[in-house]
């Protein structure tokens, strides 16, 4: 039987030879991570359960990057949940304040996933890593509690959707404009439990934080979880953050592929050399526009940051359109590079200078209003365009708030217009 990449990962980490789609299996997790919003119901579980022992200390990470810093006295005390439970089994990746990044980008950096392996997170942007060619997947507070007791999770084998990308990206567009260009196509539920398998000529020149920006949207379709086969980009990319553990990764076992005549449910295929920077309206990721279609919408926010775009590239493309500029009277631009590590680089580079002279605000690593946690909040009537990666009614704020999508270029121009404008426009 021709397997695909997903199925590949799921039959070797239940030690079976393939998988089939429907297949219901107990697999072995490689690692697995909850974070200030979600471990603390895990931990509760496991505590009540009488579990008295993790099932291994080094493949845990608790990361409180939601509300934090603490933003609240209930906020403090879910991460304080955190900090005593790591203290208390000795868990080897939990990262404070000062140490802390928003988790999605902070485990890749960090070389703690990497290609072939199996990942859970209580945190439905987990399938991120299937960017690095692992199959990485969100599950619900109390899945993470039995993963962390026993290192093992059900899971029912999803079929694929492969998706071929043709042509060469215009300037301006990269991966967080394909993610939008095709949840726009098929729809928030058009990937309803499947694995989004992305393919083509487009993909193989992606760069590695494209292809992060990609993988992390795959939710947003509806996916189990989004993948690109590794490749040399990959493997240049963990090359600089796994250390020791890149000739595990390195070797021609973990760098699957999926089986020519492999079978999918369905096979979509573009042509998006044409495509102009995707903007996802309110309120759904899949209410998309070509940003041309929307300038005369003016903003009272602007968010360049989160898990889907708040690596250093995103960072050099907005402040290469805010260099020398300033951002509109009206509007409010927040920064938030994604981790310490990608702070300290922006400012070396001098880009955090160019961002506050422009009239920005820098917070520190924190997924922060994407969610509507804090530092960016929404008041009612209020318009933002951001980065990050949903839009749903009251997901930064006020529910008579309106969130627009768009990729860091674009969320950068809008800022200075004070309306949804291209990079082209500057």
């Amino acid at each position: 039987m021709k397997q695909t990449i997903t199925q590949k990962i799921l039959a070797s980490h239940c030690n079976k030879r393939e998988v089939a789609p429907g297949d219901f299996i107990n697999a072995r997790v490689d690692f697995c991570l909850g974070n200030d919003v979600t471990a603390p119901l895990s931990i509760h579980e496991l505590e009540k359960a009488g579990i008295k022992k993790v099932w291994n200390k080094d493949k845990v990470a608790l990361i409180p990057d939601h509300f934090t810093p603490n933003k609240d006295a209930l906020s403090a005390n879910h991460c304080k949940i955190l900090q005593e439970f790591s203290k208390k089994h000795k868990i080897k990746h939990y990262f404070e304040q000062g140490r802390v990044g928003v988790e999605h980008v902070l485990l890749p950096e960090k070389g703690l996933v990497g290609p072939g392996d199996l990942v859970i997170g209580a945190d439905s942007h987990t399938c991120t890593y299937g960017a690095l060619g692992a199959f990485s997947t969100g599950v619900g507070s109390t899945d993470l509690a039995a993963v962390m007791a026993t290192g093992l999770c059900w899971f029912n084998v999803p079929e694929s959707i492969k998706f071929i990308y043709k042509g060469r990206l215009p300037r301006w567009t990269g991966g967080k404009d394909v993610a939008l260009f095709t949840i726009g196509h098929i729809g928030v539920d058009g990937a309803h439990y499947k694995a989004m398998e992305f393919t083509g000529p487009v993909i193989e020149k992606l760069p590695i934080d494209d292809r992060f920006a990609m993988c992390n949207m795959a939710i947003e379709a509806g996916g189990k979880n989004g993948i690109i086969a590794p490749d040399k980009i990959t493997l240049d990319y963990i090359k600089t953050t796994t250390g020791k553990r890149y000739a595990r990764y390195a070797k021609s076992s973990k760098l699957l592929t999926s089986d020519k005549g492999a079978e999918y449910v369905d096979i979509h295929e573009w042509d998006i050399s044409k495509i102009e920077p995707q903007v996802a309206c309110p309120h759904l990721p899949s209410n998309v526009k070509g940003v041309s279609a929307l300038n005369k919408v003016s903003i009272d926010q602007s968010v360049i940051g989160s898990c889907t775009n708040g690596r250093i590239s995103d960072f050099r493309v907005a402040a290469k359109i805010l260099k020398n500029r300033a951002v509109n009277s009206r509007v409010r631009l927040i920064v938030i590079p994604a981790t310490q590590k990608i702070y300290l680089q922006a400012l070396k580079e001098g880009l955090l200078e160019i961002f506050t002279k422009a009239g920005a605000a820098v917070e520190t690593p924190t997924c922060g209003p994407c969610l509507g946690g804090h530092a960016g909040i929404l008041a009612e009537g209020e318009v933002a365009i951001a980065t990050t990666n949903r839009n749903f009614v009251g997901r930064m704020g006020h529910p008579k708030s309106f969130v627009y999508l768009s990729n860091p270029a674009v969320a950068a121009a809008s800022a200075i217009k004070g309306r949804i404008t291209s990079p082209e426009e500057i």
